[in-house]
């Protein structure tokens, strides 16, 4: 029972001299760091579907379109591991009336480009072997963490210009950082596009249709001072 009390006693000395301590004087400052990249590469997402009567023939149909897409990419010069299945559906669809329906096959997927130039081409010859929608393109960076160090530095670099900003006319001067807390995001451009069943003739005479932008990168940083 002694050694219980004196055990408290002590854990009180020591919370109390904690609370009587000064703590060193700080000061704590946010900073940004935003950098734009040409994207290099896209991932482009698009769907084949094919509706009919029985469900057999609109599965067979459907699988018969998806073999010559596949043939195609791997004509085009995609790589196997550039090119994914995302979905697959086989069901009935109801027109409104409970004894009136068709069947509808889907299959979606995905394809990396790796040359951005060649975006038309690519999806003109999809367009050839029958795919009916688009749903999205997506560009990407293939040196996005070397960016994104270098928006880190950036933000960290702002933080302390910020809290320079502050104390010089104080007549007082930064220290070393106590405490680090990092928030960021990172916005890729997408173009959402939707044209189920849209036609060749759409894309019939070369043009160009893809505007690909630049993707931002930030990086926000918290970042705590001492005071000297």
């Amino acid at each position: 029972m002694k050694k219980i009390i004196a055990l408290l006693l002590l854990s009180f000395g020591l919370f109390t001299h904690a609370q009587d301590g000064k703590s060193a004087p700080q000061i704590t400052v946010s900073g940004e760091g935003k950098m734009k990249v040409a994207p290099d590469y896209a991932i482009i997402s698009f769907g084949v579907e094919t509706q009919g009567k029985e469900a057999s023939e609109v599965k067979k149909t459907n699988d018969a379109t998806v073999d010559g897409v596949l043939r195609y990419l791997k004509k085009f010069g995609i790589v196997a591991n550039d090119m994914q299945t995302t979905g697959v559906h086989l069901g009935r669809m109801y027109t409104g009336e409970k004894t009136k329906f068709h069947y509808q096959a889907i299959q979606n997927m995905q394809v990396t480009l790796r040359d951005l130039k060649q975006y038309d081409a690519l999806v003109m010859g999809l367009v050839d072997q029958g795919i009916n929608a688009i749903s999205g393109v997506e560009f990407k960076a293939t040196k996005l963490e070397e960016y994104k160090t270098q928006a880190r530095k950036m933000a960290t670099q702002d933080a302390l210009k910020r809290a320079q900003d502050y104390t010089s006319p104080l007549q007082q001067k930064v220290g070393k950082a106590h405490q680090i807390m990092e928030t960021g995001s990172i916005s890729f451009p997408t173009v959402q596009r939707s044209e189920v069943f849209f036609t060749k003739e759409a894309y019939a005479t070369p043009q160009e249709t893809l505007a690909i932008g630049e993707i931002e990168i930030t990086a926000q940083v918290t970042i705590s001072f001492v005071l000297e």
